[in-house]
C-alpha cells in the first residue's frame, strides 16, 4: 500500500475572494475515498516539523517569524496568507508530511503527501503561497541523516521553484530540476540546475516531448537515490495561475512518466501535490486525484 501523509487537519481560514483553493485538499482526500482507492485509516495525520528538521534549511531568525507568526505587512503581502497560528501550523503539517512521506519512500519505495510542493520558500522568507520549503527540508534531513547520498527534485508546476532551486544553488548533493511557464511567476527567476522555460500555450506535445528528452537523462548522469516529484497540476489548459495549455491526458502522460521512470530505476520517489487553481473546484480535485492514480498504476 503507498503511505499517504495528509493535512486536513490543518486549514487556513481565507477571506472571501482569495484566489487559494483551500478546500481542494479535503476534497482530494474525499475523492480518494469516495473512489475506493484509500481507506481513512490509510491516510496518517502529518507530523508536525520540529525545530531541528526546519534548520537542517531555514535560518534561525526566519524560523523564529514563522512560529511567532511575525510577519510584516511587506512579507505578508509577499507568502499570500494573513499571518496566523493556522498558517504556522499548516505550515509546520505540510512539511513534516513531506519528511514523513521521505522516511516512508525509503522502505516502501513510494510515499504520497496530499499536501506540500512549497517551492517558494526560501532558507529566510516566505513568498507565493509558500511559508517551509517542504521539499528542501526532507531533502536536507535525508542528507544530514545520511539515508541518501544523492537527491534529484523534479519540479513540474507551472512557477519556477525558485526558493529550492536557490537553497541548493551551492550543494552538488542535490540536483533541481524545473520544467515551467517562461512567462509566469516568479519574474525573476532562480537558477535550477536544468531549467526547461516554456512559453505561454504550450500543449501536450510539446511538453512532453521535453519531459521525454530531459529526464531519463537527467537520471542517468546525475545517479539520483531519491526523487522528490513536485507535481502541480497548474500547467492544465484554463488554470487561471498558469499560462500552459496542458489536457488532462496530457497531464495523466506526464505523471506516469515520472513514477514510472522512478520505479524502473529503483529509486524511493515522493509526490506533493504543488499548485493547482482552476476555478472549477471539482475539474481541480479531478487533476490532483488523477496524478495519485497514475501512482498507483505504476506501483499498486
Amino acid at each position: 500500500m503507498i503511505p499517504f501523509s495528509t493535512s486536513c487537519a490543518y486549514e487556513i481560514p481565507l477571506p472571501a475572494g482569495h484566489p487559494f483553493p483551500m478546500d481542494k485538499y479535503s476534497g482530494v482526500q474525499g475523492q480518494l475515498i469516495y473512489e475506493g482507492l484509500v481507506r481513512v485509516g490509510d491516510l496518517t495525520p502529518a507530523p508536525l516539523l520540529t525545530e531541528s528538521e526546519a534548520l537542517e534549511v531555514h535560518s534561525a531568525a526566519y524560523w523564529r517569524q514563522v512560529m511567532e507568526c511575525d510577519f510584516s505587512a511587506q512579507e505578508t503581502r509577499k507568502i499570500g496568507f494573513p499571518a496566523s497560528e493556522a498558517l504556522r501550523d499548516r505550515s509546520l503539517s505540510s512539511a513534516g508530511g513531506t519528511l514523513w512521506c521521505a522516511h516512508q519512500a525509503l522502505i516502501k519505495g513510494i510515499g504520497i503527501n496530499l499536501a506540500g510542493g512549497t517551492h517558494h520558500a526560501f532558507r529566510n522568507r516566505g513568498e507565493g503561497y509558500c511559508v517551509l520549503n517542504d521539499i528542501a527540508i526532507a531533502a536536507a534531513c535525508l542528507l544530514a541523516e545520511r539515508k541518501v547520498n544523492k537527491v534529484l527534485v523534479v519540479d513540474l508546476d507551472v512557477h519556477q521553484g525558485n526558493g529550492t532551486a536557490e537553497i541548493f544553488a551551492e550543494d552538488d548533493r542535490v540536483f533541481t530540476f524545473s520544467m515551467h511557464g517562461k512567462d509566469n511567476y516568479p519574474l525573476r527567476k532562480s537558477f535550477s540546475d536544468m531549467d526547461i522555460a516554456l512559453p505561454t500555450g504550450t500543449t501536450d506535445a510539446v511538453y512532453l516531448g521535453h519531459l521525454y528528452a530531459a529526464l531519463p537523462g537527467i537520471i542517468s548522469s546525475v545517479k539520483p537515490d531519491f526523487i522528490f516529484y513536485q507535481s502541480g497540476v497548474d500547467v492544465l489548459s484554463g488554470d487561471r495561475l498558469g499560462k500552459l495549455s496542458l489536457s488532462m491526458q496530457g497531464l495523466g502522460l506526464r505523471d506516469a512518466f515520472v513514477f514510472s521512470q522512478a520505479k524502473a530505476a529503483c529509486i524511493p520517489i515522493v509526490s506533493v501535490m504543488g499548485g493547482g487553481y482552476q476555478e472549477n473546484l471539482s475539474a481541480l480535485i479531478d487533476a490532483h486525484t488523477q496524478t495519485i492514480k497514475m501512482a498507483f498504476d505504476i506501483y499498486e
